[in-house]
């Protein structure tokens, strides 16, 4: 039996774009997740900066007893990303305590009493709940990560990109990390930060940060005749005034491009330098974090493999955002509902579970 993994759900979204909350999203996850061997969730599963800790966990709550009864007797694996990095913390400080390199590859039980984990391994009694950070083996030619160590290098404007940026800055270390605890050092004090925030902000303010990325991208990608004026004076003054200062400050490279080749160009570059950098080698890498899927048919395949021959893969999202998916939302790799499954040999395969399904709003 396969491997599923699945990524970006995040869960307890106050947008409530998590469709795997909803009716038949959830079934149909469910469905492709229960018939595997092993489930890895690759990260982003619980949105941990929209709530208080304790919030976020009761919304989580009955999607995790359903997913516990769909894989009882089997592993389910936590891979924590950038929006639910709370999990990996308490296996993090031992490992602290333990001395020596953090590495790209960790995988621990998870018992309850293990902070937020061992919560959800609560609600599913019947399942060997492990974590894994910042990735793990599916085969020794298979290596999984949530992928947002990406943010250290992508060079698209994300408020996300440029906070590593700052970050980085501020305590002394570079973009070019080369392990993990280099993209630690940078990344970790910022996501403290985002949880103390969510346990003391209103939520609305919370949400802010991510809605003004959607709306940049939303204004520019209008369609021709809607707002033309303001979508010239957003990407041709505003954006690249912006990103000059970013750059002058230190805090870049970033281009003022914001487009979806951009995107998936700077993501696929960044996925490249994440695996030089944390010395993974193996065939296949699978990513989440930039909810873009993929490859698709249609994607030039020549763009998903790194300079050494490494395949990307990315695992896409369960999160329904209009602002990317354009005007054919259901064949647009931003469609929510993508699933990996990993095999016992050959590539990686994505399947989209709810290609037929239609999302309201969509």
């Amino acid at each position: 039996m396969p491997t599923a993994i699945a990524s970006d759900l995040h869960l307890g979204s106050l947008a409530g774009a998590d469709v795997a909350r909803r009716g038949e999203p959830q079934e149909r996850l469910l469905a492709a997740l229960g018939g595997a061997e092993r489930v890895i969730l690759l990260g982003d599963v619980l949105e941990l900066r929209e709530h208080p800790l304790a919030q976020a966990l009761e919304l989580a709550t009955a999607f995790f007893r359903r997913l516990g009864a769909a894989t009882a007797g089997r592993r389910v694996t936590l891979v924590p990303g950038n929006h639910d990095y709370q999990l990996a913390e308490p296996f993090l400080t031992r490992r602290r305590l333990e001395g020596g390199p953090l590495g790209a590859e960790n995988e621990w039980p998870v018992q309850p009493g293990d902070g937020a984990a061992g919560r959800l391994a609560e609600l599913m009694p019947d399942t060997e709940l492990t974590l894994a950070y910042p990735g793990l083996r599916l085969r020794p030619d298979v290596y999984a990560t949530h992928g947002h160590y990406l943010d250290m290098h992508l060079t698209v404007p994300r408020l996300e990109a440029i906070a590593a940026g700052a970050m980085g800055r501020i305590i002394g270390r570079s973009r070019d990390s080369r392990s993990a605890d280099d993209y630690e050092g940078a990344l970790s004090p910022m996501y403290a930060f985002y949880a103390r925030l969510a346990e003391g902000s209103p939520p609305e303010r919370l949400r802010r940060g991510g809605s003004i990325s959607r709306s940049v991208w939303q204004r520019l990608n209008q369609p021709d005749g809607e707002g033309r004026v303001g979508r010239l004076l957003l990407g041709r003054v505003t954006i690249p005034g912006a990103v000059a200062a970013i750059n002058a400050a230190g805090l870049g490279p970033m281009s003022p491009e914001i487009s979806g080749d951009a995107l998936r160009r700077s993501g696929l570059r960044a996925m490249a330098r994440v695996v030089e950098g944390l010395g993974v080698d193996a065939r296949h890498v699978v990513f989440g974090h930039t909810h873009r899927g993929g490859p698709w048919p249609g994607d030039d395949l020549g763009d998903w493999r790194t300079a050494s021959g490494t395949r990307l893969w990315n695992s896409g999202s369960w999160l329904h955002e209009p602002a990317f998916l354009g005007e054919r939302p259901r064949q647009n790799p931003y469609w929510p509902g993508t699933v990996v499954t990993v095999g016992d040999s050959g590539n990686p395969e994505l399947r989209n579970a709810m290609r037929d399904l239609s999302v309201a709003g969509a």
